[in-house]
This record gives C-alpha cells, structure tokens and sequence, in this order.
C-alpha cells in the first residue's frame, strides 16, 4: 500500500501504492503517518509524497468508513487527522507530487506539503467534502486559505469545487505544472534545490513562516473531532455518502 523510495540527497519518496485509486483506508493512513514521521529518523533531508500516474489520492475510503461503528469512525477521523499533523509540523520539508486527480482527502494532505507540483492536462484538485455531504472543519479550512487566499478558499469549499490543473495554477492551489510523467522529477528538483541552501538558515526560516500551521495542528486531540464526527453523522450526510457508494458500485459493475 505504501512504497517507500530512496533518492540522491537524502529525500525519501513516499508513494501511495492502492490500487485502483490509493483510497485513503484505516491502514493506508497508519503506514503514512508513521511514514512520514519515521523519515526524518532515519535520515532524510526531505519528503516527496506521490501518488499513481492519473491518480494521487481519490481521498477517504467511503466504503469501508461507512461499515465502521461510531468508534471506528472517530478512530479512522483521529489518523487521517494525524498524518495532517505530521506533515504539518515535520521539522524537514515536503513536497506533494500530485500526480493526477486530487480530490478531497487527497487534496488536504497536499496542502500540508510546502510544495505542490501537479500533473498538467484534465486532472482535477479540491476540497470537494461539501458535494458528499461533509463540514469541512476550520482547521482544514486555514490550511486552505494560507495557500490561496480567504476569498478564493471560501468560493472553492463552500462550492466544493474541483478545479483543473491549470486553474488550479492561477490560483496558487499548486505551484508548478508538468507532464504527468516528470511530477516526481520536478519535486525532487525543487527539493534539491532547497536542500542545497545553508541548512540553519532555510529551516529556521521555514519553521517560523509555517508557525501558523504548526499552532493549529501540533496535537491532533485538541482540533475538533467529536464535532466532525458529529456532523458525519447527520442523517442527510449518512443519506449523501450511501448514495456515493451506490453510483460507486454502479459504475464498477457497468
């Protein structure tokens, strides 16, 4: 499910490895927060996070999420949390190698990155929570809005929009555009190119301009969870997401 891949420089590459999509399962999300807390551990310098080509992440596995009991549910919410804290608060730097679609759960986890590199052509990022009936909560809502802007992450959440590659661009969703097959190549090469800095100075200064995000995402049991579980559970929410899986269904067997 997981990939985990060594380059010049010290950077580790995590890849997302779940076909068809790297849906974003239980267990999927455990050996991504451990991931990506135990790289710096073990030496690296630097993150990439990569999806498959046509597919970074389709996001939350709605399916298995809606078999889990409320336990369940709150357990599956407090690791994908996690692994928004632990790129939030990674004390070396990250960058998301969006390598095609990026909707929702996938597109979140990619703006925790200090840098997006995105697939050009009809790949299609956003935070599309609202379209299946989830709040998307403040805390992921400031991720947004110190990426693109307070007015722009409002027109694009409260619409649940998906945006195109080059869309996406203009309005600072992703920072670089590139043929689907050198996403990873340019991520690693503005890595390195940040890497190749004097390395006192580039942190430190990187740990200060991120200490807004850092404040709010240091410790996943203080950001408001029960509240989110709360609102998945809303009947009309429970009513959008099993109407998801049966399109789901639908298509896979059509």
């Amino acid at each position: 499910m997981l990939d985990i891949l060594p380059h010049d420089g010290d950077i580790a590459e995590i890849r997302l490895a779940r076909p068809p999509v790297n849906a974003l399962s239980f267990e999927l999300l455990t050996m991504l927060r451990n991931a990506i807390e135990q790289a710096p551990r073990n030496g690296a310098r630097g993150l990439v996070l990569s999806g498959a080509q046509g597919m970074f992440s389709a996001g939350v596995d709605v399916p298995a999420l809606l078999q889990r009991d409320r336990a369940g549910v709150r357990e599956y919410w407090h690791q994908f949390f996690s692994v928004g804290c632990a790129l939030a608060t990674s004390p070396i730097p990250a960058v998301a190698a969006i390598t095609g679609h990026s909707p929702a759960g996938g597109a979140v986890l990619s703006l925790f990155c200090d840098y997006r590199v995105m697939a050009q052509g009809p790949f299609r990022i956003g935070l599309n929570e609202v379209q299946v009936g989830l709040v998307v909560p403040d805390c992921i809502q400031m991720a947004l809005r110190r990426v693109v802007g307070p007015y722009r992450a409002e027109r694009l959440m409260v619409g649940g929009t998906m945006i195109e590659s080059e869309q996406a661009l203009a309005c600072g969703f992703v920072d670089e555009l590139t043929g689907v097959d050198q996403v990873v190549t340019r991520a690693l090469h503005w890595l390195g190119d940040l890497l190749a800095l004097p390395s006192h100075a580039m942190l430190n200064t990187r740990e200060l301009a991120r200490a807004d995000l850092r404040a709010t995402w240091r410790d996943v049991d203080a950001l408001p969870l029960d509240q989110f579980v709360d609102a998945y559970f809303h009947p009309q929410t429970q009513a959008t997401l099993q109407q998801l899986v049966a399109r789901l269904k639908a298509k896979s067997s059509g």
